[in-house]
């Protein structure tokens, strides 16, 4: 059972993946003058983008709790920290969802933001590009690797790829406000 729900766990980070590649060429496309990318998934979205960072934070948590306590993993330090990151995510985005509270998704970003950063450090010292800090060293180490899903999915790259979610859905939620969505939807 533990590998199938690993598969599961690696194949939704593939899809994420897809997900958030198409929000970054979509980002980059409008950071360069291309809006009608930007504002076709803005539109597409409006009203469902903090229940997509739910979704994703919820994964992504119930996904670390069930390596640490049904699996057996034993969560590094760093590990550790991008959990501090996301946990919160997952309660905070639901309230925000059910309330409808896009302007305050802007206040969260620095948690995703944060989490990225501590997941790009955590898969340089799991594949030993830098060294592997001497906190890492106690209990299983951050350079194990607890799965290799695809040769390449592994905790701390499905913990980027929640982020990078992360990220995209909380600032397509911080982008705007109903009105200026109901105009690019023609519903104004």
């Amino acid at each position: 059972m533990t590998h199938d729900v690993t598969v599961t766990l690696a194949a939704l980070g593939v899809a994420g993946q897809v997900v958030a590649g198409l929000l970054i060429v979509t980002a980059a496309l409008w950071l360069v003058g291309a809006r009608i990318p930007f504002d076709l998934i803005r539109a597409a979205l409006w009203g469902y983008e903090l229940w997509a960072a739910f979704v994703v934070a919820a994964l992504a948590t119930g996904g670390s709790l069930f390596f640490s306590q049904f699996a057996g993993y034993v969560p590094c330090e760093l590990c550790w920290f991008q959990r501090i990151c996301m946990y919160p995510l997952a309660l905070l985005t639901l309230f925000l969802a059910y309330h409808g509270d896009n302007r305050a998704a802007r206040y969260l970003v620095p948690f995703p933001i944060v989490g990225a950063g501590v997941s790009i450090y955590h898969l340089l010292v799991e594949n030993h590009v830098v060294a592997t800090p001497a906190a890492c060293q106690i209990g299983a180490g951050c350079a194990v690797k607890w799965i290799n899903e695809f040769g390449y999915m592994t905790i701390p790259t499905l913990a980027l790829t929640g982020f990078v979610l992360l990220i995209g859905f909380l600032a397509l939620a911080a982008s705007g406000d109903a009105d200026d969505t109901a105009t690019l939807s023609g519903h104004a």
